[in-house]
């Protein structure tokens, strides 16, 4: 499966869900935030929101600091 995250193309095994891609990313269960193809999604939503082939994902992640 192709994806363009944070706009580099990105070979990733088949996932099915956003998700699927937080595991597969080891993204912490707070503090990051996935926006695909221009939609931010919802963390309730991350389970129902099926990815395709050529999606784009722009993920962050917060970082703390002073």
């Amino acid at each position: 499966m192709q994806l363009v995250i944070n706009g580099q193309m990105v070979s990733a095994p088949q996932l099915h869900t956003v998700a699927d891609l937080a595991d597969w990313m080891a993204l912490p269960p707070f503090g990051s935030a996935v926006e695909l193809n221009g939609i931010v999604i919802k963390k309730a939503d991350h389970h129902s929101t099926i990815l395709k082939d050529g999606d784009s994902l722009e993920i962050v992640r917060l970082v703390g600091g002073g």
